[in-house]
Protein backbone atom coordinates (compact mmCIF):
# COMPACT_ATOMS: atom_id res chain seq x y z
CA UNK A 1 0.00 0.00 0.00
CA UNK A 2 1.24 3.23 -0.95
CA UNK A 3 0.13 7.00 -0.96
CA UNK A 4 -1.76 6.87 -4.73
CA UNK A 5 -2.65 10.51 -4.24
CA UNK A 6 -3.58 13.49 -2.18
CA UNK A 7 -6.70 15.41 -3.19
CA UNK A 8 -7.30 19.01 -2.93
CA UNK A 9 -10.65 20.59 -3.17
CA UNK A 10 -10.64 23.96 -5.52
CA UNK A 11 -13.27 26.45 -6.43
CA UNK A 12 -12.00 27.16 -9.88
CA UNK A 13 -9.99 24.84 -11.20
CA UNK A 14 -8.25 26.33 -14.20
CA UNK A 15 -6.69 28.92 -11.46
CA UNK A 16 -5.93 25.95 -9.56
CA UNK A 17 -4.19 24.02 -12.46
CA UNK A 18 -2.16 27.24 -12.87
CA UNK A 19 -1.41 27.57 -9.52
CA UNK A 20 -0.42 23.93 -9.11
CA UNK A 21 1.92 24.28 -12.50
CA UNK A 22 3.98 27.00 -10.84
CA UNK A 23 4.26 24.83 -7.23
CA UNK A 24 5.46 21.90 -8.85
CA UNK A 25 6.89 23.41 -12.22
CA UNK A 26 5.13 20.90 -14.48
CA UNK A 27 2.17 20.71 -16.46
CA UNK A 28 -1.21 19.17 -15.77
CA UNK A 29 -0.87 15.61 -17.09
CA UNK A 30 -4.53 15.06 -17.54
CA UNK A 31 -7.67 16.12 -16.60
CA UNK A 32 -10.68 13.82 -16.68
CA UNK A 33 -14.54 14.57 -15.54
CA UNK A 34 -16.71 12.42 -12.92
CA UNK A 35 -19.86 12.55 -14.04
CA UNK A 36 -21.65 10.24 -11.21
CA UNK A 37 -20.08 12.84 -8.56
CA UNK A 38 -20.10 15.55 -10.68
CA UNK A 39 -16.39 16.82 -10.53
CA UNK A 40 -13.88 17.43 -12.72
CA UNK A 41 -10.40 16.41 -11.95
CA UNK A 42 -6.74 17.37 -12.85
CA UNK A 43 -3.75 15.16 -12.18
CA UNK A 44 -0.13 16.30 -11.64
CA UNK A 45 2.31 13.50 -11.30
CA UNK A 46 5.21 14.10 -8.56
CA UNK A 47 6.97 10.89 -8.27
CA UNK A 48 5.28 7.90 -6.80
CA UNK A 49 2.23 9.88 -5.62
CA UNK A 50 -0.19 12.66 -7.22
CA UNK A 51 -1.80 15.67 -6.55
CA UNK A 52 -5.63 15.68 -7.66
CA UNK A 53 -7.25 18.85 -7.97
CA UNK A 54 -10.92 18.83 -7.57
CA UNK A 55 -13.79 21.41 -8.67
CA UNK A 56 -17.32 20.90 -9.28
CA UNK A 57 -19.17 20.54 -12.46
CA UNK A 58 -22.64 21.13 -10.52
CA UNK A 59 -23.59 23.39 -7.67
CA UNK A 60 -25.12 19.84 -6.08
CA UNK A 61 -21.72 18.42 -6.38
CA UNK A 62 -19.57 16.63 -3.43
CA UNK A 63 -17.22 19.07 -4.04
CA UNK A 64 -19.11 22.24 -3.39
CA UNK A 65 -21.26 20.76 -0.50
CA UNK A 66 -17.35 20.24 0.98
CA UNK A 67 -16.04 23.72 0.13
CA UNK A 68 -19.08 25.27 1.54
CA UNK A 69 -18.71 23.25 4.80
CA UNK A 70 -14.61 23.63 5.30
CA UNK A 71 -13.41 25.66 2.51
CA UNK A 72 -10.35 25.08 -0.30
CA UNK A 73 -8.11 22.73 0.88
CA UNK A 74 -6.90 18.85 1.02
CA UNK A 75 -10.51 16.84 0.62
CA UNK A 76 -8.75 13.25 0.95
CA UNK A 77 -5.72 11.17 0.78
CA UNK A 78 -6.08 8.11 -1.54
CA UNK A 79 -4.01 4.53 -0.81
CA UNK A 80 -3.40 2.25 -3.91
CA UNK A 81 -4.06 -1.10 -2.81
CA UNK A 82 -4.06 -4.73 -4.33
CA UNK A 83 -7.42 -5.88 -4.00
CA UNK A 84 -9.75 -3.31 -2.96
CA UNK A 85 -12.46 -5.99 -2.26
CA UNK A 86 -10.27 -7.36 0.36
CA UNK A 87 -9.18 -4.24 1.83
CA UNK A 88 -12.92 -3.07 2.21
CA UNK A 89 -14.09 -6.40 4.15
CA UNK A 90 -10.87 -6.41 6.39
CA UNK A 91 -11.57 -2.99 7.29
CA UNK A 92 -15.35 -3.49 8.32
CA UNK A 93 -13.67 -6.06 10.15
CA UNK A 94 -11.68 -3.39 12.02
CA UNK A 95 -14.76 -1.09 13.13
CA UNK A 96 -14.08 1.13 10.17
CA UNK A 97 -17.27 2.76 8.29
CA UNK A 98 -16.99 2.10 4.52
CA UNK A 99 -19.54 5.03 2.72
CA UNK A 100 -19.44 2.48 -0.29
CA UNK A 101 -21.17 -0.91 -0.23
CA UNK A 102 -19.17 -1.53 -3.30
CA UNK A 103 -16.18 0.00 -5.40
CA UNK A 104 -17.24 2.46 -8.00
CA UNK A 105 -15.33 4.00 -11.21
CA UNK A 106 -13.23 6.90 -10.22
CA UNK A 107 -10.90 9.06 -11.98
CA UNK A 108 -7.76 8.09 -13.27
CA UNK A 109 -8.88 4.12 -14.44
CA UNK A 110 -9.20 3.53 -10.74
CA UNK A 111 -12.41 1.64 -8.77
CA UNK A 112 -12.39 3.61 -5.32
CA UNK A 113 -14.34 3.36 -2.06
CA UNK A 114 -13.93 5.66 0.89
CA UNK A 115 -14.03 5.54 4.65
CA UNK A 116 -16.17 7.69 6.79
CA UNK A 117 -13.81 10.68 8.50
CA UNK A 118 -14.80 10.36 11.67
CA UNK A 119 -13.44 7.03 12.35
CA UNK A 120 -9.80 8.16 10.58
CA UNK A 121 -8.98 11.32 13.25
CA UNK A 122 -10.97 13.56 10.22
CA UNK A 123 -9.27 12.42 7.20
CA UNK A 124 -11.47 11.06 4.25
CA UNK A 125 -9.74 8.26 3.50
CA UNK A 126 -9.72 6.81 0.11
CA UNK A 127 -9.10 3.62 -1.23
CA UNK A 128 -8.28 3.04 -4.95
CA UNK A 129 -7.69 0.01 -7.02
CA UNK A 130 -6.29 0.37 -10.99
CA UNK A 131 -9.22 -1.49 -13.25
CA UNK A 132 -7.47 -4.56 -15.11
CA UNK A 133 -7.82 -3.83 -18.59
Amino acid sequence: MHIDHIGIAVKNLDEAIETYEKILNTKCDKKEIVESEKVATAFFNTGESKVELLGATEPDSVITKYIEKKGEGIHHVAFEVDDIYAELDRLRGEGFTVLNEQPKDGADNKLVAFLHPKGNHGVLVELCQSKKE
